[in-house]
């Protein structure tokens, strides 16, 4: 995901440690107030924080923007994160082109003059992180060293984002 300098030290935090995830679940609430959750390819975390999407604007997710979240998962680093937020639909052609990847083209085979190809704009709320720097191997013995001596050990940073 391609992530612009951003305006503030917490925009630049949540961009940091998603720079290198190239899949989140993202998840909202149907009519009947049920959370569905898909997968999603983000292309580009904006000076504004916002992280963008391509997506089908008739899918059934554009119906259902108001509240949704982004959860991130890089397991070999670590590092964990979950965006709240909600979401706007631009069919702005530039924004499009702008977004366009080849990786796209077998949900939108007619590339970036697909008819029902929309841009989804995912703004953030807030955002919540669990970041830990050491290799799997130090995490998986100090996890072994928390079990034998039957108290927490600290693996890592967590923390919260005011992002909007």
């Amino acid at each position: 995901m391609k992530i612009e300098l951003q305006k503030s030290e917490e925009l630049e935090k949540l961009g940091e440690l998603l720079a290198d995830m190239r899949v989140c679940m993202l998840t909202s609430l149907d009519e009947e107030y049920v959370m569905i959750s898909k997968p999603m390819s983000p292309q580009e975390m904006c000076e504004e924080g916002a992280i963008w999407f391509l997506t089908d604007a008739n899918s059934a997710k554009v119906q259902h923007l108001q509240l949704m979240n982004c959860s991130f998962s890089n397991e070999s680093q670590g590092t964990y994160v979950s965006v709240s937020g909600h979401g706007e639909i631009i069919k702005d052609r530039e924004r499009i082109e702008r977004l366009w990847t080849v990786f796209a083209r077998p949900w939108f085979p007619d590339g970036v003059e697909t008819s029902n190809l929309a841009a989804l704009k995912f703004v953030p709320k807030i955002a919540e992180y669990w970041d830990a720097p050491n290799s799997k191997m130090v995490r998986f013995l100090a996890m072994m060293a928390s079990v034998a001596a039957a108290t927490p050990i600290g693996m890592g940073e967590h923390g919260n984002l005011n992002v909007s």
